[in-house]
């Protein structure tokens, strides 16, 4: 959500905040804007849109300076339009902002009172407004940011460029996350380490709190409390080609086709050569505890409910999975021994973060399942689990949801292990399959052409309904979520038990049904519930194996054949064909795959 960069540089800055910029486009944004300082003058262009938009304004309207920051916004207080977006300036100050201020009503008729007119809806106007009404009291820059923070509620990430000054910059966290990069002569900040890549592999990571003094020469971190900080500078694996989309057409179709790959990479950190969980080396214990809260949002918090059917088949631990958004407003008891595990790709999520610290003093043990070892989560957390996924910039996740899962699956089975709740052969049997998991989805993605030519008739529906049973039924819940997010087509989940309780009604000759359906254990059971749509003139869409194929007869209006897998990993394999539908749906329909509207891939405010 939103983007930062801020850079003071040895060359003309404008062109290097817009490259930034780009790079952070996969947070999801409506506008977007720069803002340098020279010859002591604040001066800024913004444009509504994508930053081709605010590229093109530059190619006619030149930014002059070498130093400045840049914005991709997401619209929270005030509608897309040029005047909300930033950076915003307000006298001496130009500031761009992540994340909500929660008080900027009451602050504003303080400002008002003062003489300040806003000229914008945002709830960023405020901040900036404010600064300079302390500056305008004598006070220095820092002693203005400090005087502003005391005053706003809720959560940000700031970064401010002052009139009259070249030679600074000043940014602020609390519960948005900022990264410091150090280069040659030149400071830079931004909201991740994607934004800096290009510029410098060497970079720190503001904490909660912190304030940060940049000049080009040295950086002055001061922590909550106004005490010199030290933040570790930590050397980052670089690699322009992970910003890439290496021939593929999106980003979000190069990442489904990694999954072999990083599954695999997955795999090697987690279980040994000779089929042994390692969990990398992390020495984990299940065998004390008595219950497990799974917490997390949107697609992860699927691999959530995917994973509590394997903790208590394989390890009979009792698991409550819960949205992170509602969790800490419920206020739930959690008992003494109890492991709260939260799953995020970012590591940033802000409802989950703020789960994560609700739980710190009352469950046995905090970990986490992240794609970003330097994230708040995986660093407040006990113990933090990487799912060795790589950048993912599609917004609708896709390899990083297989990659939770893979982890999952792999804590479940040591769960199981530890709590004496599985024989050898039964873990060697499943650990066999999950090594066989890199092969069997390369199978699946085969089924690419028929799943386009399916997609092509599906983009003519209003309404879809996905339809599993089991360990299916997370997965078609997250069917649905991929539809709904890249393609605009409305479309609902349910365990297929419940069709006649109440969905059934919704059955038409109108109405496709994608059933997810391999030959397992519930498979006669899903086949039941098959028949009572196809009695409906329902159109199902049969993705299973071929001898749930056979078996379930004829009469689907389209079928599509999965390679046969062990039970308990076909939700991984089964993801595959979810995402394509999705990914060929949108394209079929012409819509913004790697960044559909109204959404961004790290949701850092609630």
């Amino acid at each position: 959500m939103c983007g930062i960069i801020g850079v003071l540089g040895t060359h003309e800055v404008a062109p290097v905040l817009v490259d930034a910029l780009k790079r952070l486009e996969y947070r999801g944004y409506d506008s977007a804007g720069i803002a340098t300082v020279h010859n002591g003058k604040l001066d800024r262009r913004r444009a509504l849109g994508k930053l081709i938009n605010l590229s093109d304004l530059l190619v006619h309207e030149p930014l002059i300076g070498k130093s400045g920051i840049g914005h991709t916004r997401w619209a929270t207080h005030g509608e897309p339009t040029v005047k909300n977006a930033h950076p915003h300036i307000s006298g001496r100050v130009s500031v761009v902002h992540n994340g909500i201020i929660e008080n900027f009503q009451e602050l504003l008729k303080e400002l008002k009172a003062c003489g300040y007119a806003p000229t914008t809806q945002t709830d960023t106007e405020t901040v900036s407004m404010l600064v300079d009404h302390y500056l305008s009291q004598g006070e220095t820059p820092l002693q203005s940011v400090r005087n502003c923070l005391t005053k706003l509620n809720g959560a940000f990430g700031l970064c401010f460029l002052f009139e009259g000054e070249e030679d600074l910059i000043i940014a602020t966290r609390k519960g948005s996350p900022l990264a410091i990069g150090y280069g040659d002569g030149e400071i830079y900040v931004g909201s991740d380490a994607i934004a800096l890549a290009p510029m410098t592999d060497r970079i720190s990571y503001l904490e909660e709190g912190d304030i940060a003094v940049l000049s080009r020469s040295q950086v002055s971190i001061e922590d909550k409390d106004s005490s010199p900080a030290n933040r570790e500078i930590r050397t980052i694996r670089s690699g322009s080609n992970r910003f890439e989309k290496d021939g593929y057409t999106h980003f979000m179709e190069k990442e489904i086709y990694e999954q072999p790959s990083v599954i695999a990479q997955n795999l090697k950190h987690y279980i040994s050569d000779t089929g042994q969980i390692t969990l990398n080396g992390i020495n984990l214990d299940f065998s004390s505890i008595e219950r497990i809260t799974l917490v997390a949002c949107g697609t992860a918090f699927y691999a959530c409910l995917t994973a509590k059917y394997w903790f208590e088949k394989l390890a009979r631990i009792p698991v409550d999975v819960d949205v992170a958004s509602e969790f800490r407003y419920r206020t739930p008891p959690v008992a003494a021994n109890t492991l709260a595990i939260f799953v995020s790709q970012s590591g940033e999520t802000a409802d989950t973060l703020a789960a994560l610290r609700y739980c710190k003093d009352k469950a046995a043990h905090i970990w986490s399942v992240t794609n970003v070892t330097e994230s708040s989560i995986a660093r407040e957390s006990d113990v933090d689990l990487p799912i060795y996924a790589g950048i993912e910039i599609g917004v609708a996740s896709t390899k990083a949801f297989t990659c939770q899962l893979t982890v999952l699956l792999t804590l479940a089975l040591k769960a199981a292990s530890d709590q004496n709740q599985i024989n050898d052969h039964k873990r060697h049997e499943i650990l066999s399959s999950m090594q066989s998991l890199p092969s069997l989805i390369n199978l699946a993605l085969n089924c690419s052409e028929n799943l386009r030519f399916v997609a092509n008739e599906l983009a003519h529906a209003t309404d879809i309904l996905f339809l599993g049973r089991g360990l299916l039924f997370p997965l078609a819940l997250e069917g649905a979520l991929k539809l709904k997010e890249i393609s605009y087509i409305h479309a609902e989940a349910y365990a297929a038990g419940e069709l006649k309780h109440g969905p059934i009604a919704l059955i038409d000759e109108t109405v496709p049904v994608v059933v997810m359906a391999p030959q397992d254990s519930l498979f006669d059971k899903t086949l039941s519930n098959v028949q009572e749509v196809m009695a409906r003139k329902g159109r199902i869409l049969m993705i299973a194996d071929a001898k749930a194929l056979k078996d379930a007869g004829q009469g689907f209006w389209k079928a599509i054949e999965m390679p046969h897998c062990h039970e308990i990993i076909s939700p991984i394999i089964y993801a595959i064909p979810a995402q394509m539908l999705a990914y060929y749906t949108a394209l079929a329909k012409g819509t913004d795959v790697d960044q559909p509207r109204n959404l961004a891939k790290s949701v850092t405010v609630e």
